[in-house]
């Protein structure tokens, strides 16, 4: 099922509204990221960048961040959260229409945002868009299906309240945030990680791609040439 990207901005712009978010599943592989990426990027690209968290990890190590998101209150907040960061530039835009520059970029993220996306052809768009030498990392959730994915899944639950609990000094979000991303929930599909696999081995040779206990799998990918 194709969610229009109205759809996915409207979500995303109410929980945008949300005063305090707080703690997430993504953040607890931000590390693993930043460990997966350069040391410095002159130049980094985000896609999906949300209210700005990773984008300012990855300003701390790049000469310039351009960080893209669909929906214009996630970047009102993202550039208000991020003043003391000058060298992000956060923009609106819907990168299925984005024109990606060719070659241009040493480091290129997307956190949960692919799943929104077809994602052969975003991981092409992004393979062209990085420098020989650069590299991309991708995280983002998948459907379980074998047994192994469903026990994984199993697993995660009492990691997550424990993370949760020990984060946000809380197990349960606000119910206007919950009704927020249960709306959002509605509009969600995954692909099983036997189909990441496959995509990625017909785009992104030579790939890491992980299974992560929080629902998450991710993709780390360096242009060779």
């Amino acid at each position: 099922m194709t969610i229009p990207m109205s759809t996915i901005q409207a979500d995303f712009d109410r929980i945008a509204a949300l005063s305090d978010p707080g703690w997430n599943h993504n953040d607890a592989y931000h590390a693993f990221l930043l460990r997966s990426l350069p040391a410095y990027c002159p130049h980094a690209l985000e896609i999906g960048c949300g209210t700005g968290a990773f984008a300012r990890l990855l300003a701390a190590r790049s000469g310039r961040v351009l960080a893209l998101d669909l929906s214009p209150r996630m970047i009102e907040v993202a550039r208000e959260s991020s003043r003391a960061y000058p060298n992000i530039d956060f923009q609106v835009a819907d990168v299925l229409a984005w024109n990606f520059p060719a070659g241009r970029f040493d480091a290129i993220a997307t956190i949960t945002t692919l799943h929104h996306l077809p994602l052969e052809p975003m991981l092409s768009k992004m393979k062209g868009a990085l420098k020989v030498g650069g590299v991309l990392v991708v995280l983002d959730l998948f459907k379980a299906v074998w047994p192994a994915d469903l026990l994984t899944a199993v697993l995660a639950v009492p990691a997550s309240l424990a993370l949760t609990a020990l984060e946000n000094g809380r197990l349960r979000q606000s119910p206007t945030a919950q009704a927020a991303w249960d709306e959002h929930g509605r509009h969600d599909s995954y692909l099983t990680m036997a189909e990441i696999r496959q995509s990625c081995a017909r785009v992104l040779p030579r790939a890491q791609v992980t299974k992560h206990l929080l629902w998450r799998y991710s993709i780390v990918w360096k242009k060779t040439t």
